[in-house]
């Protein structure tokens, strides 16, 4: 088996790796204390063409697959971007695949090409602040009314909606005690974000401040019936078009930012002398370190199964939900030792690792819990009892 990039992947990460160069560390670290969307490294990545990677080529993206896209948002987050710049574009990648999938010819026309070139900025909304993960039981609800719905609820956790000009977002079109299955009456819009009936509260939070995150209260707000996607309470399985995309987009990610903080850890232990040697010659440190290496390398396999298995058009739901439950662990494992690297200085900003640090937590808690992905794999791969 050959587990090599093909020279074409390899351009993409090389490609990706350059346009990131022109965002240094400083820029992130003055970012990070300063907060604001990063409109500049947002426009450079649409500039490049890399905001439409999986969307189909009629409509201006490149066509590729999730794992040309998880090698991209690899590539971003090493960089030094961590988790402010992948989340930057994140939902560009994966967020409008319900549209490609189940959109109408007019739709996708319509709304994939002012993403793809950066001109339009999307949030997702599907969470809310008493349901969480429990989709199913979303309480937001969309009335028809003549040529419009109607949507009145709230909405949590979502991240740009600060800047976002769009709305991808799931609501429930038909009341929970009238259906069948719980999985049944939800539907999928994507429309105009209207802020005159969208009320939007930052949630200050302890990383990630570059990108924001955020409670929505929708009032009366209106959405044209030519702006839902496919058949009206149908959205759930739409979503699921997007879910395990992005497991394995976030997994990759997560990859990503703990082989940063690992090569500033290692570079750290070479060059930091202490009792006249450099701390590196002390097994106390290679060992951990050698673990974090070994860890991150058996979870980007992982991500590329998950990747190949979904691009193939393979059941990939349990390949996804391990990919992103050990490279979220890998991850993490791999920015908490930098920190424990650097001792004092881990805690210094100057030295960026106590960032990584917090935006690892991300992609460990995000956007399925580390218990529901090993509930998930318990139940459909080991067919052991639901536990939920």
């Amino acid at each position: 088996m050959d587990f090599a990039l093909t020279d074409q992947q390899e351009a993409i990460r090389a490609a990706v790796a350059k346009v990131c160069e022109d965002f240094p560390d400083a820029y992130w670290l003055k970012k990070d204390h300063d907060g604001g969307f990063p409109h500049d490294f947002h426009k450079a990545m649409a500039d490049a063409g890399w905001l439409g990677i999986c969307v189909p080529e009629e409509y201006g993206g490149s066509g590729l697959g999730i794992t040309e896209a998880a090698i991209m948002m690899r590539a971003i987050a090493e960089s030094g971007a961590g988790m402010s710049g992948a989340s930057a574009v994140h939902i560009n990648v994966f967020g409008l695949n319900p549209v490609v999938v189940f959109g109408t010819e007019e739709q996708r026309k319509r709304m994939l090409p002012p993403m793809v070139e950066g001109r339009e900025k999307a949030c997702f909304a599907v969470t809310e602040p008493n349901t969480g993960l429990n989709t199913t039981q979303l309480k937001t609800r969309a009335v028809a009314k003549n040529d419009r719905y109607i949507v009145n609820g709230q909405k949590v956790w979502i991240s740009t909606a600060q800047v976002a000009h769009k709305i991808l977002l799931l609501a429930r079109t038909t009341p929970l005690e009238d259906v069948r299955s719980p999985t049944h009456g939800l539907s999928l819009f994507y429309t105009d974000f209207d802020r005159k009936k969208i009320k939007v509260h930052e949630i200050e939070k302890m990383g990630r401040k570059i990108v924001d995150s955020n409670e929505l209260f929708f009032e009366d707000f209106e959405i044209p019936m030519e702006d839902r996607i496919g058949e009206e309470g149908k959205g759930f399985q739409y979503i699921l078009e997007g879910m395990n995309p992005e497991r394995i987009l976030i997994a990759a990610e997560a990859v990503g930012l703990g082989k940063l903080a690992l090569s500033r850890a290692t570079e750290y232990a070479k060059t930091r002398v202490v009792f006249n040697r450099p701390i590196g010659k002390n097994q106390g440190i290679q060992h951990p370190l050698a673990v974090n290496w070994v860890e991150l390398e058996a979870a980007w396999l992982m991500v590329m199964q998950a990747a190949w298995q979904y691009d193939k058009g393979l059941p990939c739901g349990a390949g996804a939900n391990a990919a992103k439950y050990f490279a979220g662990e890998a991850g993490y494992h791999a920015c908490e030792q930098a920190v424990m690297t650097h001792g004092g200085f881990g805690y210094a900003k100057e030295f960026h690792v106590e960032r990584y640090l917090r935006e690892v937590l991300i992609p460990r808690i995000a956007p399925v819990s580390p218990q529901l992905a090993l509930s998930f794999i318990a139940e459909k791969v080991l067919g052991l009892a639901k536990s939920y």
